[in-house]
Formats: structure tokens, sequence, C-alpha cells
């Protein structure tokens, strides 16, 4: 399926590595420009930055932002909306921390460290860039939830948490924002093959892969080729929905 987002402006959160640079090299291999932000890993991101600035030519920015604090992200969606780029047409929420412990020993900090930052994180971003968005028809907002959100999973009480909000804030920011022509949804990977899943040994992986129907991990490619999608105005009428991509873990 051909996907055209020329002339269509996104923000990717966490962008510079896993499945949010995923998303980032499809949406500009779709035509889109691409605005990212990284906090930690700032040779990485640079790196990555100046890798696709030479393959795209005026059609990417790099920001470093704390999407925690809710003063930058106002800032870096004022920052944005004034860049060569040109106003925002779609808001991807893909940063995010996990602090997994058992509930027994999770502390304080713990919990709200990954509330602040994949929940509040994503609330402040919405909240800044909300009235950029609804001046666009058929805007779009994607926000990346986790199975971990529909399945339990042992020791992430805090993400969890964090991600099963994200599906149900989707869920209402849809129904409000129906009436604007903007798509609210969300995607929620299982195990994908990223950089942290490559420090694990092997014996780790193979008792992942037979949890797993389709006995492989998912690839960044497959969750950016679903966002991209979901950017497109083939998904005009799509809204409120949470997509789940895991190979089969959750049936």
């Amino acid at each position: 399926m051909q996907i055209d987002l020329t002339d269509k402006h996104f923000l990717v959160t966490g962008g510079g590595r896993g499945i949010g640079k995923a998303i980032v090299q499809q949406l500009l291999s779709s035509g889109a420009s691409v605005s990212f932000t990284y906090n930690h890993g700032k040779e990485t991101a640079e790196f990555f930055f100046h890798k696709l600035s030479a393959e795209f030519p005026g059609k990417i920015l790099l920001y470093h932002a704390d999407i925690k604090d809710e003063e930058q992200s106002k800032s870096l969606i004022v920052e944005i909306e004034k860049s060569p780029l040109g106003s925002l047409y779609g808001l991807i929420n893909n940063a995010g921390i996990t602090m997994d412990s058992p509930f027994f020993s999770m502390t304080t900090d713990m919990w709200i460290s990954v509330l602040d930052t994949n929940l509040n994180g994503t609330f402040y971003l919405i909240k800044a860039a909300i009235r950029s968005l609804i001046r666009k028809k058929n805007s779009k907002i994607i926000n990346i939830s986790s199975i971990s959100g529909v399945k339990a999973a042992m020791g992430q009480a805090n993400y969890g948490a964090t991600k099963a909000a994200i599906i149900s804030l989707t869920k209402t920011l849809a129904l409000e924002f129906a009436k604007f022509d903007l798509q609210v949804n969300a995607v929620a990977p299982g195990f994908i093959d990223t950089e942290m899943v490559a420090k694990m040994n092997e014996q780790d992986k193979k008792r992942i892969h037979q949890m797993i129907p389709m006995k492989r991990m998912g690839k960044t490619e497959e969750i950016a080729e679903l966002v991209t999608f979901l950017c497109s105005d083939k998904s005009n009428y799509i809204t409120g929905q949470t997509f789940i991509i895991d190979g089969g873990l959750t049936l």
C-alpha cells in the first residue's frame, strides 16, 4: 500500500532509538517532514539526525526535551510551530521509560518517575499541541501503548498502569476530538527486537520466542508501518482504537 505524507509535519517523541527511530525513518520515506526528540542518548540521536539530514535534506529537525517537564513540553511545541517545517499535522507519543520491580520492592520514586514520563508527558504534549492540531483536517495523534497495558506482566505495576491509562486516554480524546476531524489511536506492541532486547542473553530470547504463537519477536519496522498507516488519509475513519501488534501473544 502506497502512503503519501507529503507536506505533512509530524512530531515523534523518543525518536532517536528503537521503535521511535523506525517511525521517524518510515514517515520520512513516505514523504513527511519530521521533528523528533530525545532526552538521553545525545550522541546516538545526533548521529541518527545527521544521517537522515543527508538523505532527506530540509525534512527533519532534532530537539532535546524532557517531556515530563510541562514547561519544556510547552516550549517544544512553540518552537516546532515556528520551525521551517511548518505547523504540526500529527503527534506520535512514543517516549517512555521502564523501572520494573516486584511490587513489594517498588519504591515511590519508581512509581512516580514512570507515571511522570509515560502518562503525564503524553498529557503535556497533547495539551500543548492540540490547538494547532485541530486547525488541520484529519490530523492525527498516535499514542504508543504496550501489551503491558492489556495483559498483566510481573514487575510492571507502574509501567502497565501507564500503558493502560494511555489506552483509556486515547478513547476519551478520540470521542472529544472527533468533531474536529482529529483521529486519535493507540498502538500496543508486544516483544519487539530493539537495542534493549539485543542485550538479552540467548536463553531469555528463546524463552520469549516460545511464549509467542508466531515464535519470533516483532520488528521495529512492523510497528512503524502500522503507525505510518494510522498517520495517513487511509485511516481517516478510524479513531479511538488500540492496535495490538504482538505476534498473537495476547490471544
